[in-house]
């Protein structure tokens, strides 16, 4: 009997929607277990049916596909293969980090080589860091979006001249090419590493910062800021409401749209808070 990869496939059009559904019903070895339309749909998809391939749009209004990488949990994302129309820029990005895509309009020998190459890491089971080369991938093409569309060279500040001073537990500095965001970590909600990159979520935005949870750790006040996953911290105060899940393991809605996943390992963490 075929094993089946359960897949959820995004994209905001219709049509291109209904297209990549019927291609990849071709294929024996997949089952579609999910349909999104926006990003915020993908995201409560992935958190609530943990499939082992996602199909993504990339250029979404609202939440694009990169944004919807950086909102998923690094330990929960799964096999991701993004579906896009971009130059070439953003061609060579996905090459040089191994991040699989599939071009539009649609061809069917590159969704069966996609598939495949999905069936082949699922079978691996390999720990990859999926989500580090996902934001690595990211960051080239952002970069290269505002290069093309700019002359950065006159505006550009140097912020890594400006020195990175210790912040006593209030903020954290994030350089964000030719711009430099102070945050207060009373308004930091969550935050999710992936090998040298942490996804800082902050007041609705994320922002990338080239460092690993263990040096961030170090930045944040131990009594606002709790690990309740392997790679994700919280802040305790953002919590503001907790959703159980079977084998005992539960979400954490944090503002109004974020949900994060607590494993077994750190649940006494949040019981400890909620019983204060």
């Amino acid at each position: 009997m075929t094993t089946k990869i359960r897949t959820v496939i995004v994209d905001d059009e219709p049509l291109a929607l209904k297209l990549l559904k019927a291609k990849l019903s071709k294929l024996d070895n997949v089952e579609i277990i999910g349909e999104c339309r926006n990003g915020r749909e993908a995201i409560e998809c992935v958190l609530e049916h943990s499939p082992d391939l996602l199909f993504l749009d990339i250029q979404m209004p609202g939440m694009n596909g990169l944004e919807v990488i950086q909102s998923i949990q690094g330990d929960l994302l799964p096999i991701v293969v993004f579906a896009t129309a971009y130059e070439q820029y953003a061609i060579d990005a996905f090459n040089a980090n191994a991040v699989d895509y599939i071009l539009k309009p649609i061809d069917d020998e590159r969704i069966k080589r996609a598939v495949e190459r999905a069936s082949q890491r699922l079978v691996l089971n390999k720990e990859e860091p999926i989500k580090q080369a996902l934001l690595s991938a990211a960051q080239e093409i952002q970069n290269k979006t505002i290069a093309s569309s700019s002359n950065l060279d006159s505006q550009k500040e140097h912020p890594e001249d400006i020195p990175e001073t210790k912040n006593n537990f209030s903020r954290v500095v994030v350089k964000d090419r030719d711009e430099i965001h102070i945050l207060e970590q009373n308004q930091i909600q969550w935050i999710d590493a992936a090998g040298d990159y942490a996804c800082i979520h902050s007041n609705g935005d994320t922002h990338i910062k080239r460092v690993t949870l263990k040096e961030l750790v170090e930045e944040l006040d131990p009594s606002m800021f709790k690990r309740v996953h392997r790679s994700t911290i919280v802040n305790l105060n953002a919590i503001t409401k907790v959703l159980p899940r079977t084998k005992g393991e539960f979400f954490l809605q944090i503002g109004e749209h974020d949900k994060v996943k607590v494993s077994r390992n750190y649940k006494e963490v949040v019981k400890d808070f909620l019983s204060n």
